[in-house]
């Protein structure tokens, strides 16, 4: 079978020389394409124009280049189409794949019978199903839920996305978030070496909240804080940066390669979620992987935090966190159980030879 992934910067993630940064989505489309080939699937990804070249190998999966069509800029859309479309017939894939929201969507969903392929989504967010993504972005978000229903396949992360998917009349299967092939769940790193208190990853968009991670090294000033946030918004960018830099325990990382990313994860005792939304961070993996404990302003997948005692959510209530994460720095017997609940959850939840299988099985109906 032959499967084509449309995902802007996907390949950046199998190239270990690549110092530009990818997104989580992006990161899983990687780890699929990769365990697909392992399996002897052929496979393909349509990346996004960011001056690679076109029709190259990485990792034997093909590289091509569908032009600037990740920008949301209605021009880039429109000269990208004859470009994307041209791939499509080129390649000639079984089964498309988008992994997250884009009104791309809608678009090959149209052209799928004449193309012959089957269009399967795998939803990232709650706020793609739950309407929040349309409220935003009313637009592209129309196109984008027409094209969801319109897919062959649908698979959540999530059983609460799969619920809600449900409950809208669409089929969906629960597929979780894969793990690297090099990192075993078991992996042992050593608690009493970390050095860092406080660790905070991700994109800098204001659906990540950065400013409450620095907000919360201020409350916690003898905390040994580290923040990794690439730039996405620019005007955001700046202002975290500068401020991070009047504070003595705060060290800013605008960029990290993502190969270099779990070294970091190894070194903190405790990760920092400040999102509004998320589906299920793969920094959460990153934590489980090196049995880091997990605190969370809000995003809270599946309860996880009921069936795992990794830290705590506290459900948007920042003076709790600030008081919870503490308590941890504070209380090494009860970090001590949340790293060891962080790796736990790993180990129990993501499998990545069961999730795969379900990806697969998923298109037997």
């Amino acid at each position: 079978m032959k499967f084509l992934f449309l995902s802007g910067h996907a390949h950046l993630a199998l190239d270990p020389a690549a110092q530009h940064a990818s997104g989580g989505a992006e990161l899983q489309v990687a780890l699929l394409a990769k365990e697909l080939v392992q399996r002897g699937e052929e496979v393909v990804i349509l990346a996004a124009d960011i001056g690679q070249g076109d029709a190259f190998t990485q990792q034997k999966v093909t590289i091509r280049n569908g032009g600037r069509f990740d920008t949301g800029r209605k021009w880039d859309t429109l000269k990208s189409m004859p470009r994307i479309f041209s791939i499509l017939r080129q390649e000639k894939p079984d089964v498309v794949v988008v992994y997250g929201w884009t009104s791309w969507l809608y678009l090959l969903a149209q052209i799928r019978n004449w193309l012959g392929y089957r269009l399967l989504f795998v939803c990232a967010l709650d706020s793609e199903i739950d309407g929040g993504f349309r409220k935003t972005h009313p637009w592209r978000g129309k196109f984008f839920q027409k094209g969801m229903k319109l897919c062959d396949v649908r698979l959540a992360i999530t059983e609460h996305q799969a619920a809600l998917f449900r409950e809208q009349g669409m089929s969906c299967n629960v597929m979780r978030l894969l793990i690297q092939e090099n990192f075993s769940p078991e992996r042992v790193v050593g608690r009493e070496k970390k050095s860092i208190d406080l660790l905070w990853v991700a994109r800098c968009n204001q659906v990540k909240q950065p400013q409450f991670f620095l907000d919360l090294a201020t409350q916690i000033p003898e905390a040994r804080c580290r923040m990794i946030c690439s730039n996405q918004d620019q005007a955001l960018w700046n202002s975290i940066k500068k401020r991070a830099a009047t504070m003595k325990n705060v060290e800013f990382l605008g960029k990290v390669p993502y190969h270099e990313i779990q070294s970091h994860f190894d070194q903190a005792k405790i990760f920092v979620n400040t999102s509004l939304d998320e589906g299920v961070p793969n920094t959460f993996i990153h934590a489980g992987l090196g049995s880091t404990a997990i605190v969370s302003l809000k995003v809270d997948p599946d309860q996880m935090f009921q069936y795992f005692q990794t830290g705590c959510c506290v459900h948007d209530n920042f003076q709790l966190l600030v008081e919870k994460t503490g308590v941890l720095l504070a209380n090494r017997e009860k970090l001590f159980l949340a790293q060891r609940e962080a790796n736990r959850f790993v180990c129990e939840w993501h499998n990545n030879k069961k999730n795969v299988e379900t990806f697969l099985k998923s298109l037997q109906t």
